[in-house]
């Protein structure tokens, strides 16, 4: 992030020589580092006004319109960018993103590539093409750009993106090194001045997300919103870093809290908004997961921050004071491998919406189901379908006869591709099964017709399990050793089904093949997550905004915070 001062600098500059080219350019990436996609349109025009179709000014045009939203246009402008400057690999990482947004899944692979190929030794753009191909399931090349990404955080070279990192087969100590070397990209930014937690009257908490919708975290979140509704001890703000969907989860979010539209805001203008709030907890709800904003989180406007939720693993980051967890997902063993202290809630961390309602399932057929059979399923995105979790579920398959392992269709190729996967395993293609992304309430309705889910790993499923054990369906899974890895393993827990949780893939796959071949251990197994379900507090929001609320007023007790009895 660049500084302020660095962008008056160039500000300053522009005004003195209005025909310098390559101040503009710099001014236009300080503007958009900035979050003021306005002057940074402005500056990107000028330089264009000065070199007419020069790449570099129709680059920075490019990152406007995909700040914007509007993906297509930056495609256009970033491939003509990209033609112009073929040599060019920042110009190419660009082309990448934006071809990913704009649906162009093999158009953003061959960017990636592109980009990789003209800076070899540059692990940011090789952890970019790494991530990508493992949304495309294309496991060409992984384990050798794997190593270099794992190599650069070991030797503390560059900064790659934590959330894909969270993909790659690494310790927690790994990912905190990860997460501080993206974290130390920011150490230009000049926190506002400090301020303290309010001595009286009910607690200001603000939570800052992208995620206010029809999104994992709006559907994860707004039925504890709805409970914590009464309580008079805090009084809930939603910093709302997207535009209104029209869902009925952003309808519910608004009716449940004081949500601020801070879309489109520079980042110093959201942090001062959240400021003027007079927040004493603010929530950060998206961490390094894309599209959130750690440059409002590093201006430091809340005296307390804390990281829940969104991002699995620790943010590496001075401005995060406290992680939000439980004693599974984040067993004491793994504290020194967070920047953050450790608060652990007495059940799952992980909320859910249980409001609700299981629509009834359609008919196998119309799923492109076959009639009879075990259906074993795994709805997670496809990035998380690695070799190593494809290799054990191809063999449940085989060791079920009849059986299909139904997934989330994936961008691009990446379907085709797990095909040739299974045929090369020496199980027949057709075996998989493929549903695209649907509504939530009609994907929610199609566990129905699942009868056990099987997890990755190390990237566990975290929403999707929740979903599936909402919905009725057992989730098989084998924790592991990072914060991502235990999610699953952590839901499962906190039902009381703790012989879903296995040691190891071996395990994994006895334990799948055998209820795959014992439909009445399987019946037994839904009828006792039936049972679970009701009975367990995983499914209690009531219980968990309780919960939640005393722990933040003990939080809060200790920065002086008195209580809520007088304003």
């Amino acid at each position: 992030m660049q500084p302020a001062s660095q962008r008056q600098q160039l500000q300053q500059a522009v005004r003195r020589q209005p025909a310098d080219f390559i101040a503009w350019v710099m001014l236009a990436d300080a503007e958009l580092e900035a979050g003021d996609l306005a002057a940074g349109e402005q500056a990107a025009r000028r330089a264009l006004q000065l070199r007419p179709r020069h790449p570099e000014a129709l680059a920075r045009l490019g990152r406007v319109a995909w700040m914007a939203g509007a993906h297509g246009d930056a495609a256009q402008l970033l491939g003509e960018a990209a033609a112009g400057a073929p040599q060019h690999p920042g110009i190419a990482l660009w082309l990448g993103h934006a071809l990913e947004d704009a649906g162009d899944a093999e158009g953003a692979a061959d960017a990636y590539r592109r980009a990789h190929a003209l800076l070899p030794d540059e692990p940011y753009i090789a952890a970019q093409r790494l991530a990508w191909q493992r949304r495309l399931c294309d496991w060409q090349d992984i384990d050798a750009l794997s190593r270099q990404v794992r190599d650069a955080v070991a030797s503390g070279r560059g900064a790659v993106e934590p959330f894909a990192f969270l993909s790659e087969d690494a310790s927690a100590a790994e990912q905190l090194a990860c997460a501080r070397l993206r974290a130390a990209q920011f150490s230009g930014v000049r926190p506002l001045p400090p301020t303290a937690v309010r001595q009286r009257g009910p607690l200001r908490i603000g939570l800052l997300s992208n995620g206010f919708g029809a999104h994992p975290t709006g559907l994860l979140t707004v039925a504890v919103f709805e409970q914590l509704r009464q309580d008079p001890a805090l009084d809930i703000h939603l910093f709302a870093l997207n535009r209104d969907d029209g869902s009925p989860i952003r309808q519910r979010l608004t009716a449940a809290t004081r949500l601020h539209e801070v879309a489109g805001l520079r980042h110093a203008d959201v942090a001062a908004r959240i400021r003027a709030e007079g927040i004493d907890v603010l929530f950060d709800l998206r961490g390094w997961g894309g599209g959130g904003a750690p440059e409002v989180l590093a201006l430091r406007p809340a005296p307390l921050q804390v990281n829940w939720l969104a991002y699995p693993g620790t943010s590496g980051a001075p401005w995060m004071d406290v992680v939000l967890a439980d004693a599974f997902v984040l067993p004491a063993a793994l504290d020194a491998q967070f920047s953050e202290r450790v608060l652990r809630l007495p059940r799952a961390f992980q909320p859910s919406d249980n409001t609700r309602l299981l629509l009834p399932a359609p008919s196998r057929a119309a799923c492109g189901l076959p009639e009879h059979g075990v259906v074993f399923c795994c709805f997670n995105n496809s990035y998380k379908l690695n070799p190593r979790s494809m290799a054990r579920a191809l063999q449940v398959l085989q060791g079920v006869p009849g059986s299909v392992l139904w997934l989330l269709s994936g961008p691009g190729r990446a379907d085709a591709r797990l095909r040739d996967a299974a045929c090369a395993a020496g199980v027949d293609p057709a075996r998989l099964v493929f549903m695209a992304k649907l509504p939530h309430a009609q994907y929610l309705a199609r566990y129905a017709l699942a009868d056990l889910f099987l997890d990755t790993h190390p990237y566990n499923a975290h929403t999707t399990a929740s979903d599936a054990l909402w919905a009725g369906c057992p989730v098989l899974t084998c924790p592991g050793g990072t914060f991502a890895a235990r999610v699953a393993g952590s839901l499962n827990h906190h039902l009381g089904l703790h012989a879903m949780n296995v040691a190891d893939d071996a395990a994994f796959i006895a334990r799948a093949t055998a209820l795959g071949n014992d439909p009445a251990a399987l019946a037994l197994l839904r009828a006792q997550l039936a049972e679970a379900r009701a009975g367990s507090g995983l499914f209690d929001m009531g219980g968990f905004a309780a919960d939640l609320s005393r722990l933040l007023q003990q939080l809060a007790g200790e920065y002086g915070w008195q209580g809520a009895h007088t304003a």
